[in-house]
């Protein structure tokens, strides 16, 4: 091949290209475009290795025609580059456009748990008497749990309570939240005003009306010269402040360990109105807490005089409230996180 040959290929090989660059719809073509003509095994790559053979006078003559055609390509690729990234920019403008004045997509609002609002409610009826909220462990230790609390190994008390115990050194999942009466008796001088809501845990099956693991709400009052009229009406102001100023209450003897005397509290019916349906047994009742005057022997354990100070103690589960406020009749619902269920309290 002589240099008339390499100069006509060289021609013929810049004007196919400049008409494959000027009809490039889009990048990636002309990308394609530029590897096949100047890319180190293209087009133009091969016909320069005939250079090799000509006579050494013709070589830089056919190098001057390379270059330009080389030249006359890179400037056609770069116009053409800029106009199909100018076109392709445009329509991802237009596709991804925004409406500024279009309304905002409505952000779903979150609440909190029927439990944990029932929590809430409950300790803000009872800040109102100068109740203070305090928190105490979940994992407790035997003689807190139980026997400050009037409850030894051998007491048949402990029938009542199904305990999880993580160790073999007495440590367990509390019961119920009566241990923190002992922790702020001991932590504070009366007067004392407390208000102790937690999760308590308990070997049982689950049912409609229990749970393993559930929420209580303690409260504690010790002073002097307490008793049982002021448990009395601070429970009835509760219930009032709970339920509807119109609700009855009423007082029966109850048991438990650590209160003597010890009281069940209802309110009248929130179903019936207390003329009796099967929601309240046909009593025209609901218990709601179970309460008393602080027993002796846990005021001892709290470093209290009981000849100097009197108290009482009660406790209630939130979901129960709930339960009896809204109607609720499976105790489960509080516990399976069903969207269907919690939306409701919003």
């Amino acid at each position: 091949m002589d240099l008339a040959d390499l100069t006509r290929e060289l021609e013929t090989l810049r004007a196919d290209a400049l008409a494959a660059i000027a009809g490039a719809p889009d990048s990636a073509t002309l990308e394609a475009l530029e590897l096949d003509v100047l890319g180190k095994k293209g087009r133009l790559t091969t016909v320069l290795r005939g250079i090799g053979a000509l006579p050494p006078d013709d070589r830089p003559k056919v190098g001057a025609v390379a270059n330009a055609v080389r030249g006359a390509i890179e400037s056609a690729l770069a116009e053409r580059g800029a106009e199909v990234r100018s076109t392709e920019l445009a329509a991802r403008l237009a596709a991804e456009a925004v409406d500024v004045t279009t309304p905002g997509r409505p952000v779903r609002r979150g609440t909190l748990h029927p439990s944990i609002e029932a929590m809430r409610e409950i300790a803000e009826i009872f800040e109102q008497f100068g109740f203070v909220t305090y928190e105490s462990p979940e994992i407790e230790d035997d003689r807190t749990n139980f026997q400050m609390l009037n409850i030894p190994p051998d007491h048949p008390a402990r029938d009542l309570w199904d305990t999880l115990y993580v160790d073999v050194e007495g440590k367990l999942l509390r019961t119920h939240t009566s241990p923190g009466q002992i922790r702020v008796m001991q932590a504070e001088r009366p007067p004392i005003r407390a208000l102790l809501p937690g999760r308590c845990f308990r070997y049982e099956a689950v049912d409609a009306s229990h749970a393993s693991e559930f929420f209580q709400v303690e409260g504690l009052m010790i002073d002097e010269g307490t008793t049982m009229a002021d448990l009395k009406g601070l429970l009835d102001q509760f219930a009032k402040a709970m339920f509807g100023a119109d609700k009855r209450t009423r007082f029966r003897p109850g048991y438990y360990p650590f209160t003597e005397p010890s009281v069940a509290f209802d309110v009248e019916c929130l179903v019936c109105g207390g003329s009796g349906c099967p929601a309240c047994g046909r009593s025209g009742w609901m218990t709601i807490l179970g309460a008393g005057m602080v027993h002796p022997v846990v005021l001892q354990y709290g470093g209290l005089d009981p000849e100097r100070y009197q108290g009482f103690a009660f406790g209630m589960g939130p979901e129960r409230i709930k339960m009896l406020k809204h109607g609720i009749t499976d105790l489960r619902l509080f516990l399976e996180n069903d969207l269907r269920f919690l939306e409701q309290f919003r």
